[in-house]
């Protein structure tokens, strides 16, 4: 049976409790060791007393579920969990870094630095989407950094996952979040969007880049309810300096109806970390709320929202992939570079939602004295290559923001091409094979070595040759290479 109160040197399931770190209303944080197990570990263990909360004690049952089917950098590592017949407790490995909670009294922060805590916790939860997992519960206190960069998220007793009951919404009716950041649709019971955890983001970035938040912090329901016909102020209103590509992500995805957010995490990801091609709309410049009139029509006619349906993770993000093509520009790729063309036109078909983005390696000699920026004509090399690859997309007639351009400087095309993809959660690699020849032979091909490493789909066009003999058309992912020919 759990004991009532825990204390210094207790010992559950061989774990001794050393230090309290941590005093919460729903649960308490102790250090613990355990022979045999060398790494810094924290326990989590619940407020079980008298009067506490019933939705406590099943948001811990969640935890519990959803952490052992966790892996990677952006999640702590599970180490062990304890029965309530016995005493209820998560044992987790224990980070050095910070919360970004103390980060508040810093607020307002540069606008550069609030992108780049968004890109990293972005991309965290792009990591948690494709397990399976919506966080539902994303705030300053809930995410901190490893000491080599990752944004780390925490606390999944709110969560839901898509594979696993959800006992949050079997046994209670009333919404569960932490107020100023709790998506529309959740004040409305669903938990099954994964664009709800980016409202939470858009709402912290707005709050780290204004100082203020842009819902104010009420706890009651009714007031909570207002953001469902209210529209924040435009942080433009609050600071004139603020950047025009700023405010359009942010208030993209504070948008009230999840599909006029970002299609993916992934996608806001994308734009955090290549705001200097986000496509501007209306949202940019807007320095004042919707009207009055606007705001009553919204709330007594609001648009019909149909019951949103539980759907893949997978399936979303199969719809809205990022897609990164590698162009060579050189004379003798132009055949190629036609059928990698036609091989991107198919991907993007089917998929209106997905992001292309047009990669060329400027390449670098490993002496940088040797580099110039201008070529033989005294043009700028970037922008030579930039204005090359935007001929080489125009017959694709893809809508502006659905496409970017970005000239990579490197000694090594494939570790670019590579370091790229996985930097911005690229789903898959278009590039051209090139004929043979000495060079290639000695030293290996891109293509190959980016089909090799790469942690996505890899696709390899390759020219028909008339003296050469067909080659079936396919794809391989996971590291795999796979050749499509496609005629000249």
């Amino acid at each position: 049976m759990a004991k009532p109160t825990l204390q210094r040197g207790d010992v559950l399931d061989g774990f001794v409790l050393e230090d309290l770190i941590h005093k919460g209303g729903m649960a308490r944080l102790w250090s613990v060791t355990k022979p045999g197990i060398d790494v810094p570990m924290l326990m989590k263990v619940p407020v079980l007393g008298e009067g506490q909360d019933p939705a406590a004690i099943v948001s811990f049952e969640m935890e519990q579920m959803i952490m052992p089917r966790l892996s990677g950098p952006h999640v702590p590592r599970f180490i062990a969990a304890g029965d309530f017949a016995l005493h209820p407790f998560i044992v987790m490995e224990r980070l050095p870094g910070r919360s970004l909670l103390p980060r508040l009294s810093d607020l307002p922060m540069p606008y550069e630095e609030v992108a780049d805590i968004g890109w990293k916790i972005a991309t965290a939860l792009d990591d948690l989407h494709r397990q399976h997992v919506i966080h539902l519960d994303i705030k300053p206190s809930n995410i901190l950094f490893r000491e080599s960069g990752e944004a780390v998220l925490l606390d999944f007793g709110l969560s839901h996952h898509q594979q696993l009951p959800d006992l949050m919404q079997e046994e209670f009716r009333l919404p569960y979040g932490t107020a100023p950041y709790m998506a529309p649709e959740q004040l409305l019971g669903v938990r099954t969007d994964p664009r709800s955890d980016q409202f939470a983001l858009g709402v912290l970035l707005y709050f780290f880049s204004t100082g203020e938040r842009p819902f104010g912090e009420s706890e009651r329901l009714n007031t909570m309810k207002k953001r469902l016909w209210q529209d924040p102020k435009p942080p433009r209103s609050l600071r004139k300096d603020y950047p025009l590509w700023l405010q359009e992500i942010v208030l993209r995805c504070l948008e009230v109806e999840p599909a006029w957010r970002y299609p993916t995490a992934a996608q806001l990801a994308f734009d955090l970390s290549n705001y200097d091609q986000i496509r501007l709309t209306a949202r940019s410049e807007r320095t004042s709320t919707d009207s009055f009139w606007t705001r009553v029509k919204r709330r007594f006619n609001p648009p019909e929202r149909k019951a949103a349906a539980p759907q893949s993770v997978y399936r979303r993000l199969a719809a809205a992939p990022i897609v990164a093509v590698a162009v060579d520009l050189s004379e003798a790729s132009k055949e190629t570079n036609d059928s990698l063309r036609e091989a991107a036109g198919r991907a993007l078909a089917q998929l209106p939602s997905a992001r292309l983005a047009c990669l060329n390696v400027l390449k670098m000699s490993y002496i940088a004295t040797r580099d110039t920026t201008l070529d033989d004509e005294g043009h700028n090399k970037h922008v030579n290559r930039l204005v090359q690859l935007q001929d080489w997309a125009q017959p694709l007639k893809l809508k502006e923001g659905q496409i970017t351009f970005h000239v990579l400087e490197a000694t090594d095309p494939a570790s670019a091409i590579l370091d790229y993809a996985e930097q911005n959660k690229v789903d898959q690699i278009l590039l051209g094979a090139r004929a043979n020849s000495l060079r290639r032979s000695l030293l290996g091909s891109v293509s190959a070595k980016v089909a090799g490493e790469a942690g996505c789909t890899v696709t390899v066009v390759r020219v028909r040759r008339e003296d050469a003999p067909a080659k079936p058309e396919h794809t391989a992912s996971g590291g795999e290479v796979g050749e499509s020919v496609a005629a000249p």
